[in-house]
């Protein structure tokens, strides 16, 4: 088993270096052209040396079966221990490599069977629909203080500059769907699905003066920010609900709807956006931001699927798009932000890690070991194996949003100008 796993990591690792040491004592190395065994320090050119130790054959031996799964469930228990290095580093190393999704024949025989029931598993009816979310949001709320932005947005950003800082990116992504959603008059009523702590409600609220309806599964998201719009003056309003997109009886203006089609399941897109053309007025606007891949359609990672978000997916466009045109919805914009997401989420690991003594009295270590595999993996995922977010614009009639883009840039500049003014002014970190 031992020299079997050195034989897949030779064939994985083609950039890079990577020492090993196994449950046994023996130490080796593998990168390029490279395997040697009792190797110490630095062993090839390019990055440097992460070196990693195996407490367990069960470790090596579940890591060559299910790789996907296991290599983070090793991290979480401890049997698998990083030496030299971090645990981004070696998730850098690792999946930025050609060979390495499905690397072993169990892991493509895993990943075909899971392929298989890919529509139980995201099969999401209501009732667990709510035990999904309160899976991931209904934990200790100071969790989320400790990596995210001061708004608790819990999306990919949009860094409008590469040196752009964590909140000031958030708060770009709220402009930036702002001016989208085409507000172009105060009033408009504004139906947010997956409201979350309700930042991106309240943005709408205070600079384009909309009435917001938010609904959310989780009980922890909405006990914030009902209480985030009262402190705000702005209950009047912004309307938070415990309510599931399929139950919702009015129609709107306006719908966003961020970071939470992730979470309807490849067997609810249909109901989706029939339930959206429902719910939107013939004159209406849609803003769709959800994670997607630019693969053909897969499967959920199982670590992600275990253990952060189960029912979730991560959908292909050619998945999304026939949907939207059987409901009778009209694509008017497509962006997407391809490493925004791996900036956000490298941003979320760093504070995470700053803060990890903090996580630890909150939860556990097993906990925030998982955590910190979440966050690290998925942004590898995003700079290396084809994930992005998306930004689908929809209407009714195609004549709803104007004929050119320039319009976006317009929005963005006057919502710039209500931010400086706003009390106290939503100002850049650097202004």
């Amino acid at each position: 088993m031992e020299r079997l796993l050195k034989n897949v990591l030779a064939r994985i690792v083609r950039r890079g270096a990577l020492q090993v040491t196994s449950a046994s004592g023996r130490r080796y190395v593998v990168g390029g052209d490279l395997v040697g065994e009792d190797v110490v320090g630095e062993a090839a050119a390019g990055p440097p040396l992460v070196a990693v130790r195996f407490t367990t054959r069960a470790a090596e031996r579940g890591i060559l079966l299910d790789p996907e799964l296991r290599l983070g469930e090793a991290y979480m228990d401890g049997t698998l221990v990083v030496e030299k290095g971090t645990l981004a580093d070696l998730l850098d190393l690792l999946m930025s490599q050609p060979e390495a999704v499905n690397p072993t024949p169990s892991a493509r025989g895993l990943y075909r069977l899971r392929l298989a029931l890919r529509r139980i598993a995201q099969f999401n009816p209501p009732a667990r629909s709510q035990r999904n979310v309160a899976h991931h949001y209904d934990i200790d709320g100071r969790l989320y203080s400790l990596f995210l932005d001061a708004d608790r947005q819990y999306s990919c950003a949009y860094f409008e500059t590469p040196e752009q800082r964590l909140d000031d990116a958030q708060l770009a992504k709220k402009r930036h769907l702002a001016a989208k959603l085409v507000m172009d008059r105060p009033d408009l009523s504004v139906l947010d699905i997956g409201s979350g702590w309700g930042g991106l409600g309240l943005y709408l609220a205070e600079m384009t003066g909309a009435r917001v309806t938010g609904v959310t599964l989780s009980r922890e998201q909405l006990d914030m920010a009902r209480n985030r719009a009262r402190e705000r003056g702005l209950a009047d309003r912004v309307e938070f609900r415990m309510q599931d997109y399929r139950d919702i009886p009015e129609a709107f203006d306006r719908i966003v709807s961020v970071g939470m089609f992730e979470h309807v399941g490849v067997d609810h897109f249909a109901t989706f956006f029939q339930r959206a053309k429902a719910l939107l007025k013939p004159d209406g606007v849609m803003l769709l931001h959800a994670i997607g891949r630019s693969d053909p359609p897969g499967v959920t990672n199982p670590f992600i699927a275990k253990y952060i978000f189960p029912g979730g997916y991560i959908p292909a466009l050619s998945e999304v798009l026939p949907h939207i045109e059987r409901a009778g919805l009209v694509v008017t914009d497509i962006e997407l932000l391809r490493l925004h997401y791996a900036e956000t989420l490298k941003a979320w690991r760093e504070r995470f890690r700053a803060r990890w003594e903090e996580a630890v009295r909150l939860t556990d270590e097993r906990f925030c070991r998982m955590w910190e595999f979440y966050l690290a993996a998925s942004e590898m995922a995003f700079r290396y194996q084809g994930l992005n977010v998306f930004q689908i614009q929809l209407a009714r009639r195609q004549e709803a949003v104007p004929l050119t883009r320039g319009y976006i840039a317009e929005a963005e500049a006057a919502l710039r100008r209500r931010e400086a003014q706003a009390c106290p002014p939503l100002r850049l970190a650097g202004e």
